[in-house]
């Protein structure tokens, strides 16, 4: 749906950020397709090519979400604290683990200690999962708010808006409940090897 104020999603960004006060904040665009997201490290708004030169609801939601996501850094929102706390750790993390748990189903028979470390390590990237949805709805609701209240959409394009934020969310619960369904797994076979 193309936007009524043709605004274009790198436009509606530096808007929202210039609204709440942000400095200091690039907004660049990147090569490929659902890769718009903020980095805090280097404070960079990072846009896909359809949303940074895209004039619809959905480019503008997209890109005032990631703006919010630069507003809570700006303003220390603490999940977004706390889960870019949690990210070095995960990183390493997320390459050994999988293969410490694998590890530790073979020694299972005799020493439940691998697998007891590989089940805690995915236990921090269930957490980072669950730590994830509140920062990623705060940001959706930041968004939504700010296009209501500017008048950059209709209401129409507010509806289709909120419809494509929503559904972006839902992708972030599912890994969540996906990870907790793992994990509670992986709690199962432990429980089953020491019996």
């Amino acid at each position: 749906m193309p936007l009524r104020s043709k605004l274009t999603g790198a436009e509606i960004a530096a808007n929202m950020l210039k609204y709440y006060g942000v400095n200091g904040v690039n907004i660049t665009c990147t090569q490929g397709h659902l890769t718009d997201h903020y980095n805090p490290i280097n404070k960079t708004v990072n846009l896909s090519e359809e949303v940074f030169y895209g004039s619809s609801a959905g480019a503008a939601a997209v890109a005032a979400h990631e703006s919010g996501h630069a507003v809570q850094h700006a303003k220390g929102y603490a999940f977004l604290k706390f889960r870019s706390a949690m990210v070095p750790v995960l990183s390493v993390t997320s390459r050994y683990m999988m293969w410490i748990i694998l590890i530790g189903i073979f020694l299972a028979r005799t020493t439940l200690l691998p697998l007891e470390i590989g089940i805690a390590l995915f236990a921090l990237t269930t957490l980072f999962s669950f730590i994830t949805l509140p920062v990623e709805f705060d940001a959706s609701k930041r968004a939504l708010v700010w296009i209501n209240q500017q008048g950059v959409v209709s209401s129409q394009e507010y509806a289709t808006a909120k419809s494509a934020l929503w559904w972006a969310a839902m992708t972030y619960v599912l890994a969540a409940l996906g990870s907790l369904a793992e994990l509670l797994h992986l709690l199962s076979v432990l429980n089953k090897r020491r019996d």
